[in-house]
């Protein structure tokens, strides 16, 4: 992908699309261009008594480890490589327990 991700659409939009039940969080206003450490809408799925149900929330872009002690990391941690994301400490709890969908309209 390329460096600038387009959140371009409205939260009511993105909860129509996604047939998401609510929002967690402040949404952020739609945006043409998002840096990491920005709030961002996301879209977690969870099984509940056997359908999946969706939900937006509010997160911050990048990745902070459990291990590190300065969240400004965060704004390093932008990218994996699919063919490495489970060798490398950094992303491979993350990418194996909380996985979600980050809309971005190019």
């Amino acid at each position: 992908m390329c460096g600038r991700y387009v959140m371009s659409k409205a939260t009511g939009d993105l909860l129509r699309h996604f047939e998401a039940k609510d929002v967690e969080g402040s949404p952020p206003a739609p945006s043409w261009n998002v840096a990491p450490t920005q709030d961002v809408p996301i879209i977690a799925e969870r099984l509940d008594e056997d359908a999946v149900e969706r939900r937006l929330l509010i997160a911050r872009w990048g990745l902070v480890p459990s291990w590190v002690k300065d969240v400004k990391i965060g704004s390093k941690l932008i990218n994996a490589r699919s063919e490495s994301i489970l060798e490398k400490p950094a992303f491979r709890k993350a990418a194996i327990k909380r996985r979600a969908l980050i809309p971005a309209y190019l």
